[in-house]
């Protein structure tokens, strides 16, 4: 009888570690992407979906992506209880930019994301998973370190150089930057997201190397991500080196 209730109480616990880990084999990630974005610009590639334009003027978080896959997991979901008492700092620094109160995108997050981040010790649930990303964000502080190099929102275009160079100069590492690119209303290309990348001892590491531009599109530059080179599906790309750039201010969106 002992036994029976031994078995029926350690069975829950049974069952969810079977589901965490029987969803996909999933190999351990060497590199995650610490990934912000400009609230305006993600606003204006939201269209009509941003019917509250957002008023943080920091960049704030996407994402903290490891590269070992996605939606490893889809029988893990998300418990928004388990990150209570981290509410405060997600709606600040990890809001929904179209649903600025919601909790949607962060569910996105963990399911796509956060599911094949568990296989390391350090974000192995759902709490260390938000825990850590939060943790890395303030230890950047992309928006000063931008600040600090006198690049901030404004009308006038930046030089692509000036931005990477004061990104480089600051952590050591080469950021993969990304941008809106031009179009007959914008003759700039428009600063969108910045990806910062750690390895899994959580030091900074190179997001993106040198290469050679031969026949590469010119929105690549000498740039490869991951050793790919990659076009985002969400209307971003790897910023053209040699384009004026758009850092547009908060105001562009109440005109």
């Amino acid at each position: 009888m002992k036994s029976t209730r031994l078995c029926c109480l350690f069975l829950p616990f049974v069952i969810q570690y079977t589901s965490i880990v029987s969803s996909k084999s999933i190999s351990d990630w060497t590199k995650v992407v610490l990934t912000h974005h400009w609230p305006v610009t993600a606003c204006m590639l939201l269209g009509s979906s941003c019917k509250s334009p957002p008023k943080m003027n920091y960049w704030t978080l996407h994402g903290l992506w490891p590269n070992n896959g996605d939606s490893c997991n889809n029988s893990w979901p998300f418990n928004v209880t388990e990150i209570q008492s981290l509410l405060p700092d997600m709606h600040t620094f990890w809001p929904d930019v179209a649903h600025p109160n919601g909790t949607k995108f962060w569910k996105h997050e963990w399911v796509k994301h956060g599911t094949c981040a568990v296989v390391d010790e350090s974000v192995n649930s759902e709490f260390k998973y938000f825990s850590k990303a939060l943790e890395l964000y303030k230890k950047l502080d992309l928006t000063s370190v931008l600040m600090k190099y006198n690049i901030k929102p404004s009308p006038s275009y930046y030089r692509m150089s000036d931005i990477r160079n004061a990104i480089t100069s600051t952590f050591g590492v080469h950021a993969k930057i990304q941008c809106i690119p031009p179009s007959e209303e914008q003759s700039a290309q428009i600063l969108g997201q910045i990806e910062i990348c750690f390895n899994q001892e959580y030091g900074l590491t190179d997001c993106v190397h040198e290469k050679s531009t031969e026949g590469s599109s010119p929105y690549f530059n000498k740039l490869q991500f991951f050793g790919i080179y990659q076009e985002l599906n969400t209307g971003l790309m790897v910023c053209d080196e040699q384009l004026d750039t758009y850092y547009p201010p908060l105001n562009e969106l109440h005109k």
